[in-house]
């Protein structure tokens, strides 16, 4: 139980079967909380709320109340959050949702409560339903297309705010994944959001990016700092400026990369996340100068270290930083060492922690690869590729986010886009880095498994396009040379952030960009490689 909880009068129970048994025994619905450490309104809501005596009271009274660390049970938390934290929702036994909300004040809580225990009176059980994402035994199936690529290219065009710069109209995101897709195929767009986000969300004076701006000007920005948000704005300012050459591009990845060396290290590997504190960030920077910053939460998870080892190593390749490779490295070690077992992957180091979570798998896969293509160091990468494989893809060619067991609505299938898309990427990358077709195919099968919903998609998951495109079009250059000779680190700075770098220490010295099999450029030396990429002779 986190501490947090303690600050509550809520009898509150651990997450697991017995309290849905005992639910069902009791004949009483239960209550679930989902919180997390870096949410001011969670610790709003126990002081104000759960710490209220009459309410808690009622609570322990007529319900089966449950407390979960959201962050440390992602199954839970994408099966029952209501869209932000902290989230409440009521279950059945058989952990069907009766109704939920977000932050609810002493007044709002009592309103619900009393028309969930009306519901529960009226029909029990009945009252419970299954949310639409967990009724589909498999998402909609259908065939890659050139289409994909160009529906999306047509979304940025219709949600571009042409003012003030992102997609929407309203919260502003800063939506990294489509800040990258947009660096091919609508730079203007793409440049135009990371200085939004540059000039907004990066706090310049203790480092780091805020999650998002609930202004459309970018105004009021949201000021906690996780640690997979600032990993994928370090890499989308990073191929910003391996694209445009921007100073200002590079200068936003080092300083979020000093932040993340600094305030999010935890020793041996990446913190998860610092807190947000409205009082803290109204001060001045001079003001702050002895105030105790905002809390931060050292647990070591794997996905988001894996965003950051790739993140960081993506600098490292643009930028020459020592600091972020050794940093990466250092991740990455402790990480494969005290979480990878066979291939199967620990949310984190604990004796309650999930394994072989997709989100984990897919994640570490990414940074293994381009710790592969960076450093030339692979590490487990194909054994954390083929237990993925083989234990989470179904026949239909869909992932599974865990296993089919669990409490409540866990043991239903849930097929999440986002993590699909992780992982497809990071298999292209490593069918090109091993050179095994197996890899790709199990890519295809997952990123085909969605194209039936590809004509609904919109920017926010335009990764799924790029990874679309990745797969119709493959790109590879190979280098015949050991990883960090000149030509190897031309290479990456001279490929497309969507092409595999693949080094090759038995090579002949030569640099080749393949199309298939057909070989497109190459040069042996930094300076004719970048005149058969660029077309200058």
């Amino acid at each position: 139980m986190d501490e947090y909880a303690r600050d509550t009068k809520v009898e509150w129970r651990e997450w697991g079967t017995a309290p849905f048994e005992d639910a069902a025994d009791a004949g009483k619905p239960v209550l679930l909380a989902l919180t997390v450490p870096w949410s001011a309104e969670c610790r709003a809501m126990d002081r104000r709320t759960f710490g209220e005596p009459r309410i808690a009271a009622n609570i322990n009274d007529g319900f089966i109340p449950v407390r979960v660390d959201a962050d440390r049970n992602p199954r839970v938390r994408e099966r029952y959050t209501m869209g932000g934290f902290p989230s409440t929702v009521f279950l059945t036994p058989a952990g069907e949702v009766i109704t939920g909300a977000t932050f609810l004040g002493p007044d709002g809580f009592r309103g619900i409560l009393d028309s969930v225990r009306e519901s529960w009176d009226a029909q029990g059980s009945a009252a419970g339903s299954i949310p639409r994402q967990l009724q589909d035994e498999s998402p909609p199936a259908g065939e890659l297309r050139p289409r994909i690529e160009e529906h999306m290219v047509e979304q940025l065009l219709g949600a571009f705010d042409d003012e003030f710069g992102g997609w929407g109209t309203d919260v502003k995101f800063p939506l990294p994944r489509t800040v990258e897709f947009a660096l091919v195929r609508a730079r203007d767009q793409a440049t135009r959001t990371l200085e939004a986000v540059r000039t907004h969300l990066l706090d310049t004076y203790d480092g780091g990016f805020f999650r998002y701006s609930t202004e459309r000007n970018w105004g009021n920005p949201r000021r906690e700092k996780l640690l997979d948000e600032n990993a994928a704005l370090v890499r989308a300012f990073a191929h910003g400026y391996r694209y445009t050459g921007t100073e200002a591009y590079r200068d936003a990845a080092q300083r979020t990369v000093d932040y993340l060396t600094t305030t999010l290290w935890a020793g041996d590997a990446f913190a998860a996340s610092q807190a947000g504190s409205d009082e803290y960030y109204r001060l001045e920077p001079s003001e702050r100068e002895g105030t105790v910053p905002p809390n931060v939460d050292e647990t070591v998870f794997a996905d988001r270290n894996g965003l950051a080892i790739d993140a960081l190593l993506w600098v490292a390749a643009y930028t020459d930083d020592e600091r972020a490779q050794q940093y990466a490295s250092r991740a990455r070690d402790t990480v494969c060492e005290s979480l990878v077992a066979d291939g199967e992957v620990a949310h984190y180091d604990g004796a309650d922690s999930e394994t072989g979570l997709l989100l984990d798998q897919a994640q570490l896969l990414q940074g293994l690869t381009t710790s592969w293509q960076v450093l030339g160091e692979p590490g487990p990468a194909r054994a954390v590729a083929d237990w993925t494989i083989e234990n989470r893809q179904q026949d239909s060619g869909a992932f599974r986010d865990g296993p089919a067991s669990g409490a409540g609505l866990c043991s239903r299938s849930l097929h999440p886009l986002d993590a699909t898309v992780e992982l497809a990427d990071a298999l292209v990358d490593l069918a090109a880095l091993t050179g095994e077709d197996r890899y790709r195919n199990a890519a295809l099968a997952a990123v085909e498994s969605f194209a039936g919903a590809a004509e609904r998609m919109g920017v926010e998951v335009a990764g799924y396009a790029t990874v679309a495109a990745r797969l119709q079009q493959p790109g590879t250059l190979t280098v015949g040379t050991e990883a960090g000779s000149d030509l190897h680190r031309a290479a990456l700075r001279l490929a497309d952030h969507e092409t595999t770098v693949v080094p090759d220490p038995d090579g002949d010295g030569a640099a080749r960009l393949l199309d298939g099999d057909a070989i497109v450029a190459e040069g042996t030396t930094p300076a004719e490689l970048e005149a058969a990429l660029t077309g200058e002779n």
